[in-house]
């Protein structure tokens, strides 16, 4: 068996264990194992036996480069704290020298394979996702310089992101000397203008206001980050602590901030129009999701069910969330929708037949979502 091969099929056990060990988030397994075994066929089918024994020479796209990271990424940062001693702090993609690292193995292939996203991106420019994905593996890694580097090109080609903006502040601070006065406040104060509740935006702003001795300020901000990020997150128990440090030091009286997150909900109906039923088998996947209204498409919030379940009374909430850092609470609009697939695959192709709302605020109720359209080639 060819070595290229052979470490796609390492790939995909890696990617079985860390879904199974509850890393890893189905739509996340389902979405970079189809890549991986489209990969895999791509190797076996298009090569002859002479072929095969030699590396093949197909560069992979950023797409699939990216999607691979996602799960190496999970590796990674696995043990990671986003918090110094009782403080969110700067970095939050940088090792805890106390946390366990990542596996050797694991490492280097990262390192190559953010190498090879760092090709592509070479010659995709345009491509946001690509740039933020290869920032955050360049600050996984602690290259800090071309982290800040990838992130300023995600910017520029998408300023209305209020994660991206985050995380750009995060990058501008370690350059900084891990201060957030200047340009990093100013992407943190952008950030919470798209979304006021962005958990990270919030604990990077009272971070900033504690540095100043600023205590009240720090602790309104990490308040209002408490009660917008889901509860249990591990950046909440962080803030938690924080919060109560800052009202000590602000000589204001002591509080148990409880987490409101779980309540975020958007509920409603989802049906399939009268046009497209000839289209559907009852065993067809059928995902309901909801994503932010600006940024990144990533669900927020997903469930799995069958054209059988239509139509069907659905409730979103954060125990659907594909991670719990991108949770529904932690945004204010989104835009709900629903996708039938007959390859249960989470990337929507063609033939699939979908529906979505308008823009909604997380909260709303009684949403109908109709599926009326079918996703052309």
């Amino acid at each position: 068996m060819d070595t290229a091969t052979q470490t796609l099929k390492n790939q995909l056990r890696q990617l079985r264990d860390l879904h199974q060990s509850g890393a890893l988030p189905l739509a996340h397994y389902q979405e970079s194992k189809a890549a991986l075994e489209r990969r895999l066929v791509d190797l076996i089918v298009d090569g002859s036996p002479d072929a095969q024994s030699a590396p093949p020479t197909r560069k992979p796209s950023a797409k699939l480069l990216g999607i691979l990271l996602l799960a190496v990424l999970a590796i990674a940062i696995a043990g990671y704290s986003t918090t110094r001693p009782s403080l969110p702090t700067q970095d939050s993609s940088t090792p805890d020298n106390n946390a366990e690292a990542p596996h050797t193995t694991d490492s280097a292939q990262m390192e190559r394979m953010t190498e090879q996203l760092a090709a592509r991106m070479a010659e995709q420019p345009g491509d946001a996702n690509g740039w933020a994905m290869l920032a955050r593996s360049y600050s996984v890694l602690g290259k800090h310089p071309e982290a800040l580097k990838a992130y300023e090109k995600a910017v520029a080609l998408r300023k209305d992101d209020a994660a991206l903006l985050a995380d750009y502040a995060d990058s501008l601070a370690v350059q900084n000397q891990r201060s957030l006065a200047g340009k990093p406040m100013q992407m943190v104060e952008a950030a919470l203008k798209i979304d006021p509740k962005h958990m990270k935006a919030l604990a990077l702003a009272g971070t900033h206001a504690f540095d100043r001795k600023d205590y009240a300020r720090a602790a309104q901000y990490w308040e209002r980050a408490v009660q917008s990020g889901p509860a249990g997150h591990p950046m909440v128990q962080s803030l938690t602590a924080a919060l109560t440090e800052a009202r000590n030091l602000a000589g204001l009286p002591a509080t148990d901030p409880t987490p409101v997150a779980a309540t975020a909900t958007v509920s409603g109906t989802v049906i399939l129009s009268p046009a497209l039923a000839h289209k559907a088998q009852p065993d067809d996947t059928v995902f309901i999701f909801a994503r932010a209204a600006k940024g990144a498409r990533m669900p927020l919030a997903i469930l799995r069910k069958q054209v059988r379940d239509l139509p069907f009374a659905f409730t979103l909430d954060d125990s659907a969330a594909m991670s719990p850092a991108n949770a529904l609470s932690s945004s204010t609009k989104v835009i709900v929708g629903a996708r039938i697939s007959k390859s249960g695959n989470a990337m929507p192709q063609p033939g699939d037949l979908a529906g979505q709302t308008g823009v909604v605020a997380v909260g709303a109720s009684g949403l109908r979502v109709e599926i009326s359209d079918a996703i052309k080639p």
